[in-house]
């Protein structure tokens, strides 16, 4: 059993809860992975067999989930030819980088280390990798290996980990075999998920910018005979260019005729879209994930978040990769997008943000009991001390937690019940090692 002790405020994520999900304050309780009340803690669980943290002067928050990351581009950040360029410059200057390397399994080991390792000290317990690059001379054995390498990280690390095995114009044939090889070696249940809930399988080509109709037909047919949730990149403003260009139609109405508007489905980017498109993903189920932190900086444009919302979408939140962000801080990418909302639409509020961030990721993973606090939930969540001179005259200690401290890192992160961060540090690692890990194999393989 655990214990968070003397939390000043719980935000549960459950719109069921006092002020929008916020509770005045308390403990959580924690046993078996998952959480078994959010109240004070009767003097019956306080016995020698709980472990207790300390969460004086802190926010507990649910775990964030980040939907949408490449945990291979921690290994390509700054890259020069990536900032301030076109879409059809960065591409090749990044498959270059890629190329000089060499993308494998101990490559996509270390990169996975790294992110994950960003992630859990900023507050990320579930992270969703879209893995888009794939040598063409590899076999499918080889793809199953790089795969299990990538979850092979997470697990150590003790993070939640979606490996989405993606396409970008990869052989279609070969693409749809391999993804069926990597549910069968890493998640063979129906629904693609362990049985510890720890890793979970998806499929998803980059976009029709990149994969055509076949692609996405035989990635379907995958996810139908296995249960996968699926996920692709829509509309950013280079997909629409490219979709009208050769198709003669927006992507919108493409996923549709390709059979991949439905509510398994998420969305991400989604910047360049019209009311019409917006009624018409409501109508479907489909859900979406916004990406701030990539989209602004690669110039494609702000997504319409509050317009997504108000439609009845849910919308996730995530960070896109090293390659377009340089960062896996979901909480700030979160600041970003209640601060850009505006341009965009109607302002968001710091809970609808944080709401995003946590539950609204989750439901796009089909993970209901991901990214809340009550009764029930994994026990996945965040410590946040706001007892510091960076949240002194917050009057609102959840809406400060994003509009306060733009580099804000979680005291402790636990996930599945298990202290994974414990006063700002890995339980399972030194981030100084891993860093040097990767900075050493980079430096090996680099000519």
């Amino acid at each position: 059993m655990l214990i968070l002790r003397d939390a000043q405020h719980v935000f549960t994520g459950t719109a069921a809860a006092p002020a929008d999900g916020l509770e005045p304050g308390g403990d959580v309780v924690v046993k078996d992975g998952v959480v078994v009340s959010v109240a004070n803690a009767s003097t019956s669980t306080t016995g020698r067999t709980a472990e207790v943290l300390d969460a004086l002067g802190c926010v507990v928050t649910p775990g964030l989930v980040n939907a949408h990351h490449h945990l291979l581009q921690s290994a390509f950040r700054t890259l020069p030819g990536t900032r301030g360029v076109a879409m059809r410059d960065w591409l090749p200057t990044m498959a270059a980088a890629y190329s000089s390397v060499g993308v494998d399994p101990e490559l996509a080991h270390a990169a996975a280390l790294t992110a994950v390792a960003e992630g859990l000290l900023s507050g990320v317990t579930t992270v969703a990798d879209h893995h888009l690059t794939w040598p063409a001379a590899m076999s499918t054995d080889e793809t199953v290996a790089l795969a299990a390498a990538t979850a092979s990280a997470a697990r150590e690390l003790g993070g939640r980990l979606v490996f989405v095995r993606g396409a970008a114009r990869d052989d279609a044939a070969q693409a749809a075999e391999s993804a069926d090889a990597i549910a069968e070696s890493l998640a063979p249940a129906p629904g693609g998920l362990t049985g510890d809930g720890m890793l979970q399988v998806a499929i998803g080509p980059a976009g029709v910018h990149s994969d055509g109709r076949d692609t996405f037909e035989r990635f379907g047919e995958v996810a139908a005979r296995r249960g996968l949730r699926r996920r692709t990149q829509a509309n950013e403003q280079v997909d629409v260019a490219i979709a009208l260009e050769r198709y003669g139609r927006r992507p919108i109405d493409l996923l549709d005729e390709w059979g991949w508007l439905e509510p398994d489905v998420t969305l991400a980017h989604l910047c360049d879209v019209t009311d019409a498109e917006i009624a018409l993903l409501a109508e479907r189920g489909v859900t979406a994930t916004h990406a701030p932190g990539c989209d602004l900086p690669m110039g494609w444009g702000i997504a319409p978040v509050a317009a997504l919302r108000d439609a009845g979408l849910p919308v996730g939140l995530g960070t896109s990769g090293g390659g377009s962000n340089d960062a896996g801080h979901l909480l700030a990418d979160a600041r970003l997008a209640m601060q850009v909302a505006p341009l965009a639409g109607r302002p968001l509020t710091a809970r609808e943000v944080l709401s995003m961030a946590t539950h609204g990721s989750a439901t796009g993973l089909g993970r209901p009991e991901l990214g809340m606090l009550a009764p029930g939930s994994a026990a996945d969540l965040c410590v946040w001390d706001v007892s510091g001179v960076a949240d002194a005259g917050v009057a609102d200690p959840v809406a400060g937690l994003l509009w306060a401290n733009p580099g804000r890192r979680p005291r402790h992160v636990v996930v599945a019940g298990r202290v994974v961060v414990r006063d700002y540090a890995l339980v399972a690692a030194d981030e100084r090692a891993i860093a040097a890990d990767l900075a050493a194999l980079l430096t090996a393989r680099r000519p």
